[in-house]
């Protein structure tokens, strides 16, 4: 299918590269193919292998955007229309028909066909594109397609496209018993490309959460008008998101050039509008869906913001959202290469060469910070839980696997060994996340079809979202008020409603209907107003959350969360969209979290008992309970024990000193000797007769100390580590076991002549702290026999003349021991 050399539009880079690419897919099955922007790949390399096999070739590209784009440029290429040998399919509009030979998916779609029929009949190679930017179906598809070509269809041809040099990986991944597979480059394709380093001039703050410095979005404008002087040809601008897009629009109003927006949220006739060369000069606001997988002609200056944004899951309190974050030296590099395809070009980098270097080499790859849930349940219905014995880049963590698991478990898509349930089966078929094929199946029987596809439709889709409070939202949808954005989300609800059966609901209001499927999407994020407050709330999961000022939510008594997240560093959440309901609407939506019993634990410092109804961690009656179960206030003694410390426990002198010496036996002897840390003596202190704090400070610590020791070395505590030691004056002198390692005597030096050796303490030499008769240590040592020998003599010469009516016998060892000095003359 390929035209001939010399055909407009591909005498590109990549051609030569394609009959090496051609014999390596017939002599392997697998390849990885490494082409930067520009070089052809995405529209030569399927038409070319078009012609070497005889079944219809897949094409899978990470966007909806760019699959469209790439069919009709290979169409193009044809000289036909989009439809024919070339057509395209993403969630919600397909063009193809049965004389479609080459069929450009998003990488989601591909997973829902692997899914239903992993064979794929028909198919013949199955191409990969854009592999570098790991998203997760994308990891997906090519782990089920490796799976495939090992288990079913080793026939089929896999071909891994790729914009970076990070290619070993890849072809490692795809490799079989002959080796790695081959790895095929195309290069040349850029013109040069001149760098401008265009820093903002002022201080401006780093991006925080979805916030952007408004400083910067104007130093991006900016910067744009700029370049409009200095440089000739369309200008292309990257920027994080849409509403930075929108900033920044409304900032360049009266340039000399159409400005236009390219943006997942756009409807489809805008996006084409900014893929296609203009009378006039274009400015092109676009997000990172610009960097590799589109072609946006005339383009000839770059003005890059260095941001991107990314997915980020709060596992510890179920939140995700998108977070804006410096931009890695691969993508900027990417992005800058689109001045350079039609000639040569330049782009504008909005921070100095210095913070270029500080750049992240490569972006995070998505399965190490986004919600797991979808991606997990997925390879529960492939049959590989956890991704076990599939061919993954890079495993998922485990934490955020286990996350998702759970979650699965509680909407009853897995069973306890991880296996996809038929409900499972059902919630992936819906093509959403799992909580909102939940609520859709789920609530379509409780507000009806219809309205449920509507909601979910809005929770799924990327809309425009203008107001936190998501039935506003809904309404404004419903008006047609934003023609593109309803028309979007029109479809979206078409698509949903034939997937979920017609039954019978009772007529509710807009605000239950809407907070029925949000609570049932997310039922942890039912929220109750903190008492004394007007915006601040608890929700069910235990975070708390809180609305932005002025707000129309204000003073709801509970709300149904569809949206929040929690910025580094605070406590409570912002809530982004809600839908404000009473406490019939949560109780029915979050059923699962419903409970009412006897709740005994510790609370402010002390053991409570009551009877609780809650849902989830918001209490919404409670009553005390007068007879806890025993059991139950044992349990929570030791609970309050192990939150507080010993410290709750009555530490006298007399238990102080026997833990020390239990741990120097233990130091000094090991086993049978008790283990006496805090962490040991609150899993082993027998607390079970107290009822109460009081309790716990009338146990008898002592008692409850001697109870650990093993009844084989009780009888010999006080010989292993006694309280104090009998030195030759007859005087018993208390042994210091601060330090469990080295217990220690304090005595003065003529006190122990006679001894030839320390005796032993926890089977150990004890240290001798030695004394001058003014009580000043004047040696330490447990070799006493060695420190009559060496050290001895040198205390000896220094002390007799200061103390001279005290003994200094030249042989201590055998001389008498005594406490007093010589009387005066």
């Amino acid at each position: 299918m390929l035209p001939p050399p010399g055909t407009p539009g591909t005498d590109l880079p990549v051609r030569a590269a394609l009959p090496e690419l051609a014999d390596a897919l017939a002599t392997r099955g697998t390849a990885v193919l490494v082409a930067p922007p520009g070089t052809g790949k995405t529209t030569l390399v399927p038409l070319a292998l078009a012609g070497t096999v005889p079944g219809r070739i897949v094409v899978a590209e990470p966007r909806r955007v760019a699959a469209r784009a790439a069919a009709r440029r290979m169409a193009a290429v044809l000289g036909e229309a989009v439809g024919g040998r070339v057509g395209y399919s993403v969630r919600g509009d397909s063009r193809r028909s049965a004389a479609t030979r080459i069929e450009v998916v998003t990488t989601g779609l591909l997973v829902r066909r692997l899914q239903a029929d992993p064979e794929l009949p028909g198919v013949d190679a199955v191409v990969l594109d854009e592999c570098h930017e790991r998203h997760l179906d994308t990891d997906l598809a090519l782990a089920f397609c490796l799976d495939v070509r090992a288990a079913l269809r080793p026939d089929l041809r896999l071909l891994a496209m790729s914009a970076t040099a990070q290619a070993q990986r890849l072809a490692a991944l795809l490799g079989d018993d002959a080796g790695p597979a081959p790895v095929v480059e195309a290069t040349g394709a850029l013109h040069e490309v001149d760098v401008a380093w265009a820093p903002p001039t002022g201080p401006v703050d780093p991006p925080h959460g979805l916030r952007v410095d408004p400083r910067l979005l104007g130093h991006v404008a900016t910067t744009v008008r700029r370049a409009l002087v200095e440089r000739s040809g369309d200008l292309l601008v990257f920027l994080p998101g849409a509403g930075e897009i929108g900033t920044v629009a409304g900032r360049l109003h009266g340039v000399d050039a159409d400005v236009l927006p390219l943006h997942g949220r756009l409807p489809t006739a805008a996006q084409d509008a900014a893929l296609r060369a203009g009378a006039n000069r274009r400015v092109v606001l676009a997000t990172a869906l610009a960097e590799s997988s589109l072609t946006v002609p005339g383009v000839r200056v770059v003005v890059d913001a260095g941001l991107s944004r990314v997915p980020r899951a709060d596992l510890a309190r179920g939140l995700g959202s998108l977070v804006t974050v410096r931009a890695s030296r691969a993508a900027v590099t990417q992005r800058a290469g689109r001045a350079g395809r039609e000639g040569p070009g330049a782009v504008y980098r909005c921070w100095t060469a210095a913070e270029q270097d500080r750049l992240p080499a490569h972006d995070e790859p998505e399965v190490s910070t986004a919600d797991l849930t979808a991606f997990a349940l997925e390879l529960a219905c492939w049959g590989a839980p956890g991704g076990e014995g599939l061919g993954l880049l890079d495993p998922p963590p485990r934490a955020a696997l286990l996350v998702a698991e759970e979650t699965l478990r509680s909407l009853g898509a897995v069973d306890d060994d991880g296996r996809a349930t038929a409900r499972g089966r059902a919630l992936t078929a819906v093509g959403v996340h799992p909580r909102l094929a939940r609520a859709l199946l789920d609530g379509a029987p409780r507000v009806g079809r219809r309205r449920a596809a509507e909601i979910v439709a809005l929770l799924s889709a990327d809309l425009p979202v203008r107001s936190d409070d998501l039935t506003a939202t809904w309404r404004g949808l419903r008006s047609g008020a934003d023609r593109g954005a309803t028309a979007r989300w029109r479809e979206e609800t078409d698509r949903l409603e034939r997937a979920v059966a017609d039954a019978s609901a009772p007529a509710l209001p807009d605000d239950t209907a809407a907070g029925l499927v949000v609570g049932l999407a997310h039922p942890e994020r039912l929220a109750r107003r903190r008492a004394g407050s007007a915006g601040t709330y608890l929700m069910a999961a235990g975070t708390g959350a809180e609305l932005a000022p002025g707000t129309a939510l204000t003073g709801a008594p509970w709300l149904a969360i569809a949206v929040a997240d929690r910025a580094p560093g605070r406590r409570d959440a912002r809530v982004r969209s809600a839908v404000a309901v009473d406490e019939a609407t949560a109780l029915e939506a979050g059923a699962a979290l419903h409970s009412d019993g006897d709740e005994v634990g510790w609370r402010d410092g002390d053991v409570s008992g009551a009877r609780v109804e809650r849902l989830g961690a918001v209490v919404l009656t409670e009553r005390p309970l007068p007879d806890p179960d025993p059991a139950d206030v044992a349990a929570a003694v030791a609970e309050g024990l192990r939150l507080e410390g010993l410290g709750l426990l009555a530490w006298t002198p007399a238990a102080v000193a026997l833990r020390a010496r239990l741990a120097a036996a233990r130091a000094g002897l090991g086993n049978p000797w008790p283990a006496v840390d805090d962490e040991v003596l609150l899993s082993s202190i027998d607390v079970s007769g107290a009822r109460s704090r009081a309790d716990l400070a009338r146990l008898d610590v002592v008692a409850a100390l001697r109870g650990l020791v093993p009844w084989e070395v009780a009888g010999r505590l006080d010989d292993v580590v006694p309280e104090r030691v009998e030195v030759p004056t007859g005087s018993r002198i208390r042994i210091d076991y601060s330090d469990p390692a080295v217990p220690t005597l304090s005595v003065r030096v003529q006190e122990v002549f006679g001894w030839a050796r320390a005796p032993l303490v926890a089977g150990r030499p004890l240290r001798l702290q030695l004394l001058s008769p003014a009580q000043r240590v004047v040696a330490t040592t447990a070799d006493l026999a060695g420190f009559w020998t060496t050290g001895y003599p040198v205390v000896r010469s220094e002390l007799r003349g200061r103390y001279p009516r005290h003994p200094w016998p030249e042989d201590p060892a055998v001389a008498p021991a005594t406490k007093r000095a010589k009387p005066r003359p």
